[in-house]
């Protein structure tokens, strides 16, 4: 029977005593920290996985109703955490994986000393007065175009995505990690990432909080890292000089410089903080 730490193909590394743990956003893998989480195992034990139906994940272990909303993949994570006996860690998530950081941390707090949300999204719609950066009809059309053409979808969105046109090879490495994922997982992500609203998760953090916001990012504007920062108190938003939705390949050393001046300051509780 494929163990937990089999089906999300963790890989632990580093030597410090306490723990960092990134996760991966949409149609990614764990190897989309490459260039990032090496320079934190000197300090830290780093921890690495891929999300069911992504990477060299379990294939068997995917499951439509399990995962039908992102409190499925924050099980995971805390399934991975009970395994690894993790305690006040540092949670660093991607794009949805950073809502799937949020709400494991409000389960289980204790397991959490801090959150770094790079590029977050509590809900892409737009809504009553909230800036989400796109229309309903906007995300019904993508995601039916999704359902039809996969790989035609992961060609073009890719590299919009990645908001770096002066550098197309990246573009072309998001594009195929997108094409690895099993398209019918692609569709099913796409539509619990798109469609999912954790802005009333927001408020009840309790661990430290760094949100890193990219400029021109076309999936997760300025207005909506602003949202997330006004509405986790005491959190603390740091505007790149990275463009595009994935700094964690398109601007590494800035990323990498950003976490290590948050880690570096005194910790604080949330109600210290505020």
């Amino acid at each position: 029977m494929t163990t937990i730490l089999e089906r999300n193909n963790v890989k632990v590394t580093g030597r410090g005593e306490r723990t960092m743990v990134f996760a991966h956003g949409y149609g990614c893998d764990q190897n989309m920290w490459r260039l990032v989480a090496p320079s934190f195992e000197e300090r830290y034990r780093v921890v690495l996985f891929d999300h069911v139906g992504h990477g060299k994940s379990d294939p068997s272990a995917f499951d439509r109703t399990r995962y039908s909303t992102l409190a499925g993949y924050a099980e995971d994570v805390l399934e991975i955490y009970r395994t690894l006996d993790l305690t006040d860690t540092v949670f660093v998530g991607h794009s949805v994986s950073a809502m799937i950081g949020l709400i494991a941390a409000v389960r289980e707090p204790e397991r959490f000393e801090s959150l770094v949300m790079v590029g977050p999204s509590p809900r892409y719609i737009n809504d009553n007065g909230y800036t989400g950066g796109f229309d309903r009809e906007d995300i019904e059309g993508l995601l039916d175009t999704l359902d039809s053409n996969h790989l035609g979808w992961s060609a073009t969105m890719a590299p919009m995505i990645m908001g770096r046109p002066d550098r197309p090879e990246l573009g072309e490495e998001l594009t195929n990690s997108f094409c690895r994922t099993n398209p019918e997982v692609a569709k099913h992500f796409a539509r619990v990432t798109f469609l999912s609203d954790n802005r009333q998760d927001l408020p009840r953090l309790r661990a430290r909080c760094l949100i890193l916001q990219c400029a021109a990012d076309v999936i997760a504007p300025e207005a909506v890292g602003r949202y997330v920062h006004e509405n986790i108190p005491g959190s603390e938003l740091v505007l790149l000089q990275a463009t595009g939705h994935c700094p964690n390949l398109s601007a590494p050393e800035e990323t990498i410089a950003v976490i290590r001046n948050f880690l570096h300051k005194p910790s604080l509780t949330r109600a210290e903080a505020t």
